[in-house]
This record gives C-alpha cells, sequence and structure tokens, in this order.
C-alpha cells in the first residue's frame, strides 16, 4: 500500500506541471480522477505525447466544463474529494465555477492547488508563455550553457517539473497535512517562476558573496571547472565528469596519467589550459573504455548514456528503474519499486457512482 492510499484527487487535465503533479500523485497511491475534454467540448490537445507515463495510474474522465450537466455531476465529485490540482490561466476556473472560493464553500477542507507559469498574481499573471519564458525571467536560463554561445534549452526540466510539478505537489501535501488536523483547506500558488527562482537559490547565494559569474561556463558547476563537465571521447559518446573533492581529483587525475605537481585543481587561471588538456585525453579513447577504466575508482567518471540506452545499464535494470523501457515510479518507500498503475477510462455518471459508492462503505 502506497503512502496516499485513501486520498482522492481530481485533475483538471492540461499539459506540462499539472499532468507531471498528477501522475505523482497517482505513484504515491492516490486515486486521481483526470477530468478531460470530451469530444462535444473541443478535441484533446496532444492528449497522446507522454501519456504511456504521463497520463498513467489514473482514469481519464470525458466532460464538457461549460456543459451545465456535466458541471452539476463535477460538483458532486469534488465534494467527497480531498484535492483539485489544475493549470488553467488565473480566473478561467472562476468563469467556470470552479475557484476555490465556490468549492471551499461546499468542502471546506478541499486543499485546491494551482499552477501557472507566471502565478496568480503580478503584472505578467494573464500573459501567455511557456517553460523557457519561465526559467528566463528567473535568472536561471541565463547562467546554463556555453560562455560564447547563447544560454541552452535544459528541456522543460527546470520550469515545468522542477519548478512547476515538484512545488505543487509539495504545496498540495503540505496543505493537506494542515486540512487533516484544521479541517480548513488552503490554495496553493505554484508559479514556475518563483519554483524555478528557488531552484536557483544556491546560486544567487554564490554571487551575492563573490563566488559565482554571471558569465556562463566560468564557474564550479556550469562547466568552468574541467573537472565537472562532459568530454567528448573518440566514437562520439560523452563521459561525465563530477570530480569535485579532491580524493576524487587525484582518483581522476590518476586515471588519466597526470602528476597532480602539473594540474592543481583550484588554479581558475589555470582551467582553460587544463580543459584543452583533459579533452585531448578523452578524445582518444571511446566512452565505453573510459567507462571501463574509471569503474570502481572514485574518479567520478560515467558515460552519458542516451534515451534508448539508459534502460539497459546494468544498475537501472537491477533496480528496476524502467518499465517496459519507461521510468518507473520515484520515490520508492522501504525501499520497495513500486509497479506503475495504467491509465484508463470512465464516464462521469460512472466516476460519480464509484466515488459515492465507495464513501458510503466508509466508517463513520
Amino acid at each position: 500500500m502506497q503512502p496516499l492510499h485513501g486520498l482522492r484527487i481530481i485533475e483538471f487535465d492540461g499539459l506540462g506541471p499539472v499532468t507531471f503533479a498528477g501522475m505523482m500523485l497517482a505513484d504515491m497511491g492516490a486515486e486521481v480522477f483526470r477530468l478531460t475534454r470530451s469530444e462535444s467540448a473541443a478535441p484533446a490537445v496532444f492528449d497522446q505525447v507522454g501519456g504511456s507515463v504521463l497520463h498513467r495510474g489514473r482514469a481519464a474522465v470525458p466532460v464538457d466544463l461549460k456543459n451545465p450537466a456535466d458541471q452539476t455531476r463535477i460538483l458532486a465529485l469534488i465534494d467527497g474529494v480531498d484535492a483539485v490540482i489544475e493549470g488553467f490561466r488565473p480566473g478561467v476556473m472562476e468563469r467556470l465555477g470552479f475557484g476555490p472560493e465556490a468549492l471551499q464553500a461546499r468542502n471546506p477542507a478541499l486543499v485546491f492547488g494551482r499552477v501557472t507559469g507566471w502565478g496568480q498574481t503580478g503584472p505578467l499573471a494573464q500573459a501567455v508563455g511557456h517553460d523557457l519564458n519561465y526559467i528566463g525571467l528567473s535568472g536561471v536560463l541565463h547562467a546554463m550553457g556555453e560562455a560564447d554561445r547563447p544560454p541552452t534549452p535544459p528541456l522543460n526540466l527546470i520550469g515545468d517539473y522542477g519548478g512547476g510539478a515538484m512545488m505543487l505537489v509539495t504545496g498540495v501535501l503540505a496543505a493537506l497535512i494542515e486540512a487533516k488536523a484544521t479541517g480548513r483547506g488552503r490554495v496553493v500558488d505554484a508559479a514556475m517562476t518563483d519554483g524555478s527562482a528557488l531552484l536557483g537559490g544556491l546560486f544567487q547565494a554564490l554571487r551575492e558573496q563573490g563566488m559565482w559569474s554571471d558569465r556562463r561556463g566560468a564557474n564550479l558547476l556550469d562547466g568552468g571547472a574541467p573537472f565537472y563537465r562532459c568530454y567528448a571521447c573518440r566514437d562520439g559518446g560523452f563521459v561525465a565528469v563530477a570530480a569535485l573533492e579532491p580524493r576524487f581529483y587525484a582518483a581522476l587525475l590518476d586515471g588519466l596519467r597526470i602528476s597532480p605537481e602539473t594540474a592543481p585543481q583550484y588554479d581558475m587561471d589555470g582551467w582553460p589550459a587544463l580543459h584543452a588538456r583533459f579533452a585531448d585525453l578523452f578524445a582518444q579513447r571511446d566512452r565505453d573504455d573510459w567507462a571501463r577504466l574509471f569503474d570502481g575508482t572514485e574518479a567520478c567518471v560515467t558515460p552519458v548514456l542516451s534515451l534508448m540506452e539508459a534502460p539497459d545499464h546494468p544498475h537501472n535494470r537491477a533496480r528496476g528503474v524502467f518499465d517496459q523501457r519507461l521510468p518507473g515510479p520515484a520515490p520508492r518507500f522501504d525501499g520497495a519499486r513500486n509497479t506503475p498503475r495504467h491509465s484508463s477510462a470512465v464516464g462521469l455518471d460512472e466516476a460519480v457512482a464509484l466515488w459515492t459508492a465507495r464513501s458510503s462503505d466508509q466508517p463513520g
């Protein structure tokens, strides 16, 4: 049994962070109904994108949010849930009659989780945007990439998933703990700009102390340090080198057959020349040759695997990280791997009847 077993959550279907958050909550045992667009409402948007992962573990319930009959049945569902999560632009849920004030008047303990790019307030609250725009405003995007090139988009991991979904899940779970104790729900305002700025907090703090430069590729963790970056190998593959601590750096130098006296670790003026020296050495052997050479050492050198290769790595296979080549739930509880539940589909009337029947079976 998973930790969130018994919790009921309504997810108003969307893209990006709300979908990822719904997946995580379902993976941890919550019973989630994902309200999707019915054919009478509008064609689904990218319904199948990532669906085998992002939509797993919960039932899709087609609805027309503007249809009065559907609205009534949705309210009946929400009356018996612990939380609602949604990712519409500010004001949309209120106009549909599903805003937090209206829903918490019916269900005072309801936790209402909202995730947007800019947040519920502020000059940009109603502006359009995507993940890249939000992390651009947070300062985090500027720090990513090579010094002589434009910032590199970090997929959508920082804004959508790190600054959005993870902050939403954290906020909803915190509010649920409080609601169980007080009987009063909260409105969780998770903005991707806020969340990605928080993720970059360490670097802002270092910058304030004069220990981080705004110049990309010139710092300890952004590829500026020759012992913390990726290198190309002879076969076109790459290795990740993360020899931060002195003893790990010593193991790296030993594997590369470099005398420590000729390669001081924290001589920043010497970093460009040392980077070139490392790059030349790594280019002389294939990626997997380097992986074998450093295997079992403390050099912190590992192969950079492609998405296709990752499921077949022995460590990932041993832990069952992937299920049919798709990533399984994380984190684990008590060390046990949770088998992902498959998605399903139910009608709105069926969903109401199902939860109503289960509610009547509860003691007290």
